[in-house]
């Protein structure tokens, strides 16, 4: 008699601060694997991953849905991975954001996201809000957003964290992140770059790779959106931003920023929205200078 082995489940909780629901939207687009493919079949043969908890897909609603959070914590310690979409706002002890109520108190995402964040197998910061403030930390921030990266140093969590940027983030980015996690475990150092962006997805500059390169080396450059030549006079911020868009593309693999005519925002940078705008104008090099900008050689 043939039994089929056991497949291990680890269980993912995704909750969500001060953000959009467009990383949401971004995973449930995922082509191959299909969200389906995920929330359902293996992702590698003989593991899958249990969604136990995503405010945006779940029926599940009200104080029975934050009692999984809860008892997911208490009795899968270091077996979850956790999924923080948004940032976290941290002004009047995080009353600008609560997930819902448990036993009568207000449960704020301040608190959510330490509670699970120490107890976790790995953080993923899912978008660039979650990553490294983005547009909810945008000054004045009456919220004071942080990102979880900032977060984690406030409190003091030692739990591994990568981050996955991005405005949304491409879907696959955000689930190859996962089969690499369930395959060869936390990423290393090695793998991530400074800014803990998986190097498989965010090592390579778009400038050195966007097909209006040679526009810009012969220094022909466009006037308006889809205009033909480079588009860095118009705003394109590809030459500081590191993202595979011009290789992997979206919508499977359909098109891109640049692809469409429109300029990169560098969305998948931690300057991104207030360093980085106007969106239509030409990047401030000496600004760029005096915040401190780095980009590898």
């Amino acid at each position: 008699m043939n039994v089929s082995a056991k497949v291990v489940e680890y269980p993912a909780l995704w909750i969500a601060g001060s953000a959009c629901s467009g990383c949401s939207i971004s995973l449930l687009n995922a082509i191959n694997p299909s969200i389906q493919n995920v929330l359902i079949d293996p992702v590698l043969p003989g593991k899958h991953v249990s969604l136990r908890f995503h405010a945006t897909v779940m029926a599940g609603q009200g104080e029975p849905v934050i009692k999984v959070l809860k008892e997911t914590a208490q009795g899968k310690p270091k077996e979850y991975i956790l999924i923080i979409d948004g940032s976290i706002p941290t002004a009047e002890d995080g009353l600008f954001c609560r997930l819902g109520e448990f036993e009568g108190e207000e449960v704020t995402m301040k608190d959510m996201a330490a509670e699970l964040s120490k107890g976790a197998l790995a953080v993923l910061a899912v978008g660039t809000c979650a990553a490294f403030g983005g547009i909810p930390s945008g000054a004045p921030n009456p919220t004071g957003a942080v990102s979880v990266m900032e977060f984690f140093k406030m409190e003091g969590i030692q739990t591994p964290l990568i981050n996955i940027p991005g405005c949304p983030p491409h879907p696959d980015w955000m689930t190859g992140t996962i089969a690499q996690i369930l395959l060869d475990g936390i990423p290393g150092m090695d793998d991530l770059d400074e800014k803990l962006r998986p190097k498989a997805f965010f090592g390579a500059l778009i400038h050195d790779n966007c097909p209006r390169r040679a526009y810009f080396d012969a220094g022909q450059f466009a006037k308006n959106p889809s205009d033909p030549g480079c588009l860095y006079e118009i705003g394109c911020k590809g030459p500081y931003t590191y993202a595979d868009c011009p290789t992997r593309q979206w919508n499977n693999g359909v098109n891109w920023c640049i692809g469409a005519g429109a300029q990169c925002i560098g969305c998948v940078e931690p300057d991104f929205h207030d360093k980085y705008a106007p969106m239509f104008k030409k990047i401030d090099e000496q600004g760029l200078e005096k915040f401190k900008i780095k980009t590898r050689s």
